[in-house]
């Protein structure tokens, strides 16, 4: 009697490990919980992928609690890390191909950055992601905005003698070319940049000026309005190894699952610039625009700065640059 008691406990173990679920694990470094568009995103995904009920859990870490931001290239590529959201830009140190996800005036608006997604400049973006061993699941780009702790970022001459936080090389570049200095760090950081006082100002996404609660520490916001020069690509990444593991179900499901939180964020991002307005204003911020004009004397001293170096340095830059700007 002991003996089949024993069978049937070792015939139980080994069915509930038969069934048990492949846990995956997704890392961002966004709040979570707080109405972050990207980790709402990342959430969906889970729950549709719950929802197929195809053998696999997605467990969700966000606000950097699994890898630090910088750190989620690196593993979701060499697959130990299995899913993120991340800002592709952030990994241009190792591939700078991917400064043009984020170049100043390089989309404008949300509908030419729908365009880009279809586009032979998105297929080559995409290509190096894939070759260097992950996949897109689920595009997504999100507008962004510039402010300062000193008084509002308008005209190029608003910006000399700041020290900002520019979201990624090329920025950088057209900033510092207008008399900004530069201090590098990811968006999570900007709060306690600003905080200390190692930052003035800075420019990062919308959704970013918001969940980081940017609106404590500055005095002007320049929202995107109708001259949106910061646009950036933050993707849904997975790793291409553990992708080409699963089943085709499976396989299935995450995709179906990438398609679906991609269609919520693209009709959600477009209110994320008013959300940021209304919560800066709500917050004693003052709020303006870039003019025309504006837009155009930072766009000016990108091209003799930002996009030449990026044409001239960057392997097939110019080419990624032409492709982009091709798209109407």
């Amino acid at each position: 009697m002991l003996a089949l008691g024993a069978a049937l406990a070792v015939a139980g173990i080994s069915s509930s490990i038969a069934h048990a679920d492949t846990v995956l694990k997704a890392s961002h470094q966004f709040p979570g919980g707080k109405g972050d568009i990207r980790d709402e995103m990342v959430q969906m995904i889970a729950r549709e992928v719950a929802a197929a009920k195809v053998g696999l859990t997605i467990q969700v870490f966000p606000g950097s609690s699994l890898f630090k931001p910088n750190d989620q290239w690196n593993a979701v590529t060499r697959g130990l890390l299995d899913l993120t959201s991340f800002p592709l830009d952030y990994a241009s140190g190792r591939h700078p191909e991917f400064s043009a996800t984020l170049m100043p005036g390089l989309v404008g608006n949300f509908d030419r950055a729908m365009r880009l997604n279809d586009s032979p400049f998105m297929k080559d973006i995409k290509g190096i992601v894939e070759k260097q061993g992950a996949i897109v699941i689920a595009d997504a780009w999100l507008s962004g905005a510039f402010a300062s702790k000193k008084g509002c970022i308008t005209s190029p001459d608003t910006m000399k003698g700041q020290v900002i936080r520019a979201a990624g090389p090329a920025f950088e570049e057209m900033l510092a070319a207008a008399g900004a200095s530069i201090a590098s760090m990811p968006s999570s950081e900007i709060y306690s940049g600003m905080q200390t006082g190692v930052l003035d100002a800075a420019n990062t996404s919308s959704a970013s000026f918001v969940s980081y609660r940017l609106f404590e520490q500055v005095k002007c916001l320049t929202a995107p309005g109708e001259n949106a020069l910061w646009f950036m690509y933050e993707p849904v990444l997975m790793s291409k190894r553990v992708f080409d593991g699963l089943n085709a179900d499976q396989q299935k499901a995450i995709l179906a699952a990438g398609e679906k939180a991609e269609a919520y964020f693209n009709e959600e991002v477009r209110k994320g610039d008013q959300l940021m307005i209304d919560t800066f204003k709500k917050a004693g911020v003052e709020v303006v625009e870039m003019s025309k004009a504006d837009y155009d004397a930072w766009l000016a001293i990108a091209k003799e700065s930002a996009y030449k170096n990026f044409a001239a340095k960057v392997p097939g830059g110019e080419k990624l640059i032409e492709e982009a700007l091709a798209v109407k």
